[in-house]
């Protein structure tokens, strides 16, 4: 499934897998996909969220959304929420768009842009990022 993804971009996915066990959520969710995107792609996060310096700001704020709950054990491989799948579909698009074989943490950036209904997406509009932004960053 992640054949296209470069390795910045499967440390993403491992990220939100780890971000998912420590909230204790049953699945991964877009919310744990944007934390793995600014941990992993501190070039995007200096780019497009100046002000937040490290990720523990962010995820802080997530908490805010999310409830956490005892950590699930690292040995359980939780499951994609519909929204996340939805997302990881959108990336998939945005690099077929660029032109891009590989699959890279912007894309994926692109892609929580796109699923309007999530937390995160909200979350990253109310700071001023922008999918056009982050498209031309992508190389159109």
């Amino acid at each position: 499934m992640f054949e296209r993804y470069n390795e910045k971009a499967r440390r993403v996915i491992f990220s939100a897998r780890y971000e998912a066990s420590e909230f204790g959520t049953p699945q991964i969710e877009v919310e744990h996909l944007l934390l793995g995107v600014l941990g992993e792609d501190r070039e995007l996060r200096n780019r497009f969220l100046p002000t937040y310096r490290t990720v523990e700001s962010v995820r802080r704020e997530v908490e805010e959304h999310l409830p956490v709950v005892p950590p699930i054990p690292a040995t359980d491989d939780p499951p994609l929420s519909l929204a996340c799948k939805r997302v990881l579909a959108y990336t998939v698009e945005e690099a077929d768009h660029h032109g891009n074989q590989s699959i890279e943490p912007g894309h994926l950036l692109a892609g929580i842009l796109r699923e309007n209904d999530s937390f995160a997406a909200g979350w990253l509009w109310r700071r001023g990022v922008r999918l056009e932004a982050v498209r031309k960053t992508l190389g159109v």
